[in-house]
């Protein structure tokens, strides 16, 4: 009994970190958010509250790591004339217009939620690594080896910040971020290119997307990398890469607050999977339910 109080205890956690750290499933609707409120889309000067329930999944690539049920996720956005916080994202306008946005922004990092473990003293586990070099490891040879999340060292929680671009025409948003670390943990940067349309099919809402992570080498080293101390096959590092991704967010309104909601993500992580670390290329979020609006 006490153990599963623990592990309910911990899965409520763990849902609050992946909300906080924003986790890979709705940044696309966060920052087409971010570029709806300049075109006088969303109300300003008020809380935006709502909350999913209903079924999905947070797929897990990583060898030892546990999947994510998706069972009750809440949204929290507030939007002022300049500064506006969403869902764990803190931000500032400097331009608004009908057709461009430039924001600043800031986040947790979102790598972090594949090693969340399902003890919550290990979430913020300060720990670090000291590693030297040894001799050099084949692709071919990675490809036979696996070493688990379990088997290595904390994660730790990184904040970025940077800036992000939308071009809005008609039904269509372009948007640019570039993020770098501000926490000095991985010491590295990201940047991101995404496509988003927004279509009405009678009732129906859909927004597709498509998009692809830059992310350098600092930061894949330090989440996915080796030190020589965690793994028997020497230190390992993964290098700079570009990872595609693919949306869907759909919506058929059921009354003026409450809506049947289905979104499916596909992340590409094939260019890092020379990480003994990974065991599947990709990673996917899938969830249906219901949303209510408070």
């Amino acid at each position: 009994m006490k153990s599963q109080t623990i592990r309910m205890c911990a899965a409520v956690y763990v849902l609050i970190g992946i909300l906080v750290s924003q986790a890979s499933a709705d940044d696309s609707t966060r920052t087409e958010r971010e570029s709806r409120v300049a075109n006088q889309q969303i109300d300003t000067q008020q809380w935006h509250l709502s909350i999913n329930t209903g079924a999905g999944v947070i797929t897990n690539p990583l060898h030892g790591g546990d999947n994510l049920p998706l069972i009750v996720l809440p949204e929290i956005a507030f939007y002022g004339e300049k500064w506006f916080f969403d869902n764990g994202r803190l931000g500032y306008s400097f331009q608004e217009s009908d057709t461009h946005v430039v924001n600043f922004v800031t986040e947790f990092n979102p790598e972090t939620r594949f090693f969340i473990d399902f003890h919550p003293s290990n979430v913020f586990a300060l720990q670090t690594s000291n590693s030297f070099i040894v001799e050099s490891t084949t692709s071919n040879e990675l490809a036979e080896k696996s070493v688990s999340t379990s088997d290595i060292k904390k994660r730790r929680w990184a904040l970025d910040a940077g800036l992000s671009y939308h071009y809005i025409h008609n039904n269509h948003v372009i948007s640019l971020q570039a993020l770098a670390d501000v926490s000095g943990v991985y010491k590295g940067l990201r940047s991101a290119l995404q496509w988003q349309s927004h279509h009405r099919i009678g009732n129906l809402s859909v927004a597709p997307s498509l998009g692809v992570w830059y992310k350098s080498a600092r930061l894949n080293d330090y989440f996915y990398g080796l030190s020589a101390k965690e793994s028997s096959y020497g230190e390992i590092d993964v290098g700079s890469s570009w990872q595609p991704y693919a949306k869907i967010d759909a919506r058929w309104p059921l009354s003026e607050a409450n809506s049947l909601r289905f979104h499916l993500a596909y992340y590409d992580y094939s260019a890092v999977d020379d990480s003994p670390l990974f065991e599947h290329t990709y990673s996917m979020t899938a969830f249906i339910g219901f949303n209510h609006i408070f």
